[in-house]
């Protein structure tokens, strides 16, 4: 049977000592290993096949490796799984694992989710949201270091990172971009107005609009709703005044499905007519749609990948973690990204 490689026989081979390989495999090598000697490393590791004993570490950190994650209704929800898997990809890339509890939108399970996980001795915690949203903090997340993404603490002094979307941007970037094919008559329908993002992208359109010389039509920005059916009846609206408008923001995908249909029933042909623009990159939604739909992508992986990144910090390095008084800086924000498909194009012709 063929002998196991062990840490010194990547050290052999990377030519560089064993400590420095603990270093990298460990998660530790930035700032403590040259970036040429950590790939050496890693290079080797792979070719040996070698990777660190979780148990060894474990006993030799006093750490499970171990990050624990409650959600809202993630796992159960068909948006925003994205959050946890670039979560688990940089926790699997440091050799932790991740745990994830689902509440189901109850938040009189997040208490006792929080302590279950933490009598697991999960090395951290993290909350995710469907949505962006204000949290109750769980008490238990305060004992351990813990992070916020797609939510924030909604008490009068935060105590917790959080990471969420930079929402004023994304929507100023989806008026910008009708504005540079021309169009001045647009409209925005707004999901409701009990979500906190909302009212961040109607600033970020109004922003777009000044910056540009418009004027702001208040009948052109109203609350739709998030479904197709509030999209639908909110364009019926607005399509079948005698002056339309020649493009229409949607605060999410499903809106614009609606928008679309609105149109196709008055016998508008989108772009020619009519430019929508989306907002969330939906899966299996957007890029399907006919035509395919010119949407703002939320940063969802990205937005995991930043807490998880964050989170690891904290347990590496104690000093990272917030102030009980909760000063300092607290909040990351994660630009979205423009998606240009084929359901906007330049203003009609007159």
């Amino acid at each position: 049977m063929q002998r196991k490689a062990t840490a010194l026989d990547v050290a052999k081979r990377a030519g560089v000592s064993r400590s420095a390989v603990s270093l990298v495999l460990n998660g530790r090598g930035d700032g403590n290993v040259a970036k040429e000697s950590q790939d050496r490393i890693r290079q080797a590791a792979a070719d040996l096949n070698y990777s660190p004993n979780p148990i060894a570490l474990s006993l030799r950190n006093q750490r499970t490796r171990v990050i624990g994650i409650v959600s809202d209704e993630v796992v159960v929800s068909p948006f925003d799984g994205n959050i946890i898997g670039g979560a688990d990809d940089v926790a699997r890339a440091h050799g932790f694992v991740t745990v994830v509890m689902d509440t189901e939108r109850d938040a009189s399970r997040d208490e006792s989710a929080v302590e279950t996980l933490l009598d697991r001795q999960v090395d951290g915690l993290m909350y995710v949201t469907v949505g962006l949203k204000p949290l109750d903090v769980p008490q238990g997340m305060l004992r351990v270091p813990s992070v916020l993404a797609n939510c924030y603490d909604s008490s009068p002094a935060p105590r917790l990172h959080h990471v969420i979307p930079d929402e004023v941007s994304g929507g100023r970037e989806a008026t910008e971009h009708l504005l540079q094919l021309g169009h001045r008559d647009i409209a925005f329908l707004a999901g409701a107005a009990t979500s906190p993002a909302v009212p961040l992208r109607i600033v970020g359109h109004r922003e777009a609009m000044a910056k540009a010389a418009i004027p702001v039509r208040e009948d052109r920005v109203f609350m739709a709703g998030w479904d197709i059916n509030d999209g639908f009846h909110g364009a019926m609206g607005l399509l079948s005044a005698t002056e339309r408008p020649t493009a229409i923001v949607c605060a999410n995908d499903r809106l614009a499905i609606g928008v679309a249909l609105a149109a196709a029933r008055l016998g508008l042909s989108v772009p020619r007519d009519l430019s929508i623009m989306g907002y969330d990159d939906e899966s299996r939604i957007a890029a399907t749609m006919v035509p395919a739909l010119t949407t703002m992508a939320l940063p969802l992986r990205e937005m995991g990948a930043a807490a998880m990144s964050m989170l690891l910090g904290q347990i590496e390095d104690p000093a990272r973690r917030p102030t009980s008084d909760g000063s300092g800086h607290l909040e990351t924000m994660v630009p979205c990204r423009l998606v240009v498909r084929e359901s906007t194009g330049p203003v009609p012709a007159l």
